[in-house]
């Protein structure tokens, strides 16, 4: 199919590139730069993605913590991981056109990649990182914030309404086939104000880690972390390795915690 023009997404959208080339690379498919060989594009628009999801979780992250002062971290980062998901975001692509940009090798074409969830997703978090590096931080809330209006509106009843250990455990059960493991990995403070640190694990790997004034608050925080996790990764399902270092803990060895067993696990 015929490559609709950048300037077509600048007019449309009310925004100026003074830097033209950076709009061109956030479309540009790492597919397209594999066919095009040494005479073609040397660079695709990875980079520009990997900038724009850190700019779109700040400014999302920003406005949550502006427009719920109220909410504790729990809660916001269940909204927020709603809001960025992939999904979300491939919505977002779609409403704008932004497949009808991309430019992609023949066999990425073929295969449907101009309407594939993932690469919508991509190139929707690389027009960010472009919109970022030329307009600033600004033009990014300009660009993102009207977009999630609506989706902001649904997901603050939503999002809240079922708690996030129980949208972990339906997520989890209907993707791998598995159940979510919480165990408490410590208690501190005097008995009028103990705070407790839990974490969630998936299939003997630890997705999330949260802290609070009572274990089901402190649940409720790690199944949100593990939340906002599994997208990030999804659909390969893969913790980020730092996450076990950051916090001390091992994710097969144990020997700090208390046996596997049903007197040890938690199932708050």
């Amino acid at each position: 199919m015929a490559v609709a023009d950048p300037a077509d997404f600048e007019r449309d959208q009310g925004i100026s590139f003074k830097d033209k080339t950076l709009l061109q690379l956030a479309f540009v498919h790492r597919s397209f730069v594999n066919e095009s060989g040494s005479d073609g594009a040397t660079e695709d628009n990875e980079r520009l993605e990997f900038l724009g999801d850190q700019v779109l979780g700040y400014v999302v992250s920003e406005e949550l913590y502006r427009r719920y002062p109220q909410y504790q971290e729990g809660q916001l980062t269940s909204i927020r991981s709603a809001l960025v998901r992939r999904e979300t975001l491939a919505r977002h692509a779609q409403t704008l056109g932004l497949g009808n940009y991309l430019l992609l090798g023949h066999g990425e074409e073929e295969s449907g990649g101009r309407t594939r969830t993932a690469t919508l997703c991509a190139v929707f978090e690389a027009v960010v990182g472009a919109i970022y590096l030329d307009q600033g931080t600004d033009a990014v809330r300009n660009f993102v914030l009207p977009l999630m209006r609506d989706e902001l509106e649904r997901v603050e009843h939503s999002a809240l309404e079922k708690d996030a250990k129980s949208r972990l455990q339906e997520y989890v059960q209907s993707n791998l086939n598995v159940t979510p493991r919480y165990r408490m990995v410590e208690a501190s403070g005097p008995d009028h104000n103990k705070t407790f640190v839990m974490k969630v694990m998936i299939a003997d790997k630890i997705y999330g880690v949260g802290s609070g004034h009572s274990k089901q608050e402190a649940t409720q925080q790690a199944a949100a972390m593990a939340l906002d996790r599994l997208d990030q990764y999804a659909p390969e399902y893969k913790p980020n390795p730092p996450l076990e270092e950051r916090y001390g803990l091992r994710p097969k060895d144990h020997d700090d915690l208390p046996p596997d067993d049903a007197d040890s696990a938690e199932t708050l």
